[in-house]
């Protein structure tokens, strides 16, 4: 048993949120509230800036019914950031800042929930904490609809995403057989460099035929080969669905997404975006047939209201297990899932070390990919099933979300 360490702790959120998001930062705070040693628990506003900038909010101090609604409340209740800190041994200022806010409110746990960019940033603190002897155990609470996080089965976020994407496009696909003048749909998901989430289309296929193809960032991407494939589609049925990552590239690395040169994000990332419109320009050229471009946007990872059980569930125990690792002594890790599908779906939490998380991309396997390269197979199915089962129990007033309103009490 590990030695008791009494202190405040610090939840921040950074990157993209989730539909879920807010269910780990509530398995986290709810944890921490009911530690006796945490004497205090803070959320830090916009993310790590929140911590640099002396932004934190007293958790202690919201209501508990307000706090129970974090479970189905989506985006980042404590409000994220893109910011990417530098290495220590280049320029610690930042470093030397964290360290006098963690002193001046006795932070002994520091809790970062978010991707593999925010992965990093945990692993850069929890080694400078270590350095300079400062004892504060850190624990990575993992998000990312994108689900690329190295070492975890699957990360929170991306079955409800993956949910939004298989339902929207089985009813985007009834919608373009209303008509009897054929249509070819493009439909653009998030995913730069990892396909798990376009992938998420082939569910739809479950309940009939609904999406035809599907390009991943996996595979190159040839424009050729994709007309082809409409035009066969197109001219046998007479409509075509087809989903597309944003980061779809040719063979030469460069994204087909015409909005490529839009900007970046604050740790580099091209913005990109305008891709299903871009494509269905070129189909409509090439094959001369009605087209339309719709791109889910920030919707797929907003949709709190087509929300996974699972993921909800998911999401809470991976906050509530971090703490309670950090509890028990452990630091420097990022809690992750693994599981088992045989003779049933299973999920526990394991750690893995920072250290390991920090910018390594999971990407869909190539066997799961068919040889075309424009659809997936049935490994991917029986992966993905799993994580979008079941139903979020938000209540509603008015037919409409009661979403958490937190009182956030500066510190």
């Amino acid at each position: 048993m590990a030695q008791e360490l009494r202190g405040a702790l610090i939840i921040g959120q950074s990157g993209g949120p989730t539909s879920v998001i807010n269910a780990s930062a509530y398995g986290v705070i709810r944890t921490a509230l009911d530690a006796e040693c945490i004497t205090k628990v803070y959320g830090a506003h916009y993310g790590i800036k929140g911590v640099l900038d002396d932004d934190l909010f007293v958790m202690d101090e919201e209501d508990k019914d307000e706090l129970d609604k974090l479970m189905y409340t989506p985006s980042s209740a404590l409000g994220s950031c893109r910011y990417k800190m530098k290495d220590p041994d280049v320029d610690d200022t930042d470093y030397k800042r964290i360290l006098e806010i963690f002193q001046k409110y006795d932070v002994r746990y520091f809790c970062y929930n978010g991707g593999n960019d925010s992965m990093d940033t945990c692993n850069k603190i929890s080694k400078y904490m270590q350095k300079v002897g400062y004892e504060c155990r850190i624990m990575g609470v993992p998000k990312t609809i994108d689900n690329d996080l190295y070492g975890t089965d699957h990360c929170p976020g991306y079955g409800s995403a993956a949910k939004y994407i298989a339902t929207s496009i089985m009813e985007v696909a009834r919608d373009t057989e209303v008509y009897n003048v054929g249509m070819v749909t493009v439909i653009e998901c998030m995913g730069r460099h990892a396909g798990w989430l376009t992938a998420a289309a082939a569910l739809a296929n479950t309940d009939g035929h609904c999406c035809d193809f599907i390009y991943l960032p996996e595979r190159d991407f040839d424009m050729g080969k994709f007309i082809s494939d409409v035009k066969s589609r197109y001219e046998e049925r007479g409509n075509c669905v087809v989903a597309v990552s944003e980061g779809i590239h040719y063979a030469d690395g460069s994204f087909v997404s015409e909005a490529q040169i839009s900007g970046t994000d604050g740790f580099g990332h091209a913005q990109l975006g305008g891709l299903a419109a871009r494509l269905a320009e070129v189909v409509k050229k090439e094959i001369g047939c009605k087209t339309r471009g719709i791109e889910f946007s920030l919707l797929q990872r907003c949709g709190a209201h087509l929300a996974s059980g699972t993921d909800i569930e998911e999401a809470f125990m991976a906050g509530e297990a971090a703490v309670k690792a950090m509890l028990e002594g452990e630091t420097d890790k990022m809690v992750a899932f693994e599981c088992t599908r045989d003779g049933g779906y299973k999920c526990n939490t394991k750690l893995i070390d920072l250290s390991d998380v920090a910018n390594v991309e999971s990407k869909v396997p190539d066997e799961w990919i068919n040889e075309e390269g424009n659809n997936v197979l049935e490994a991917f199915l029986d992966y993905a099933r799993p994580l979008v089962q079941g139903e979020t129990p938000m209540r509603k007033v008015d037919g409409l979300p009661d979403f958490a309103n937190l009182k956030r009490v500066k510190a």
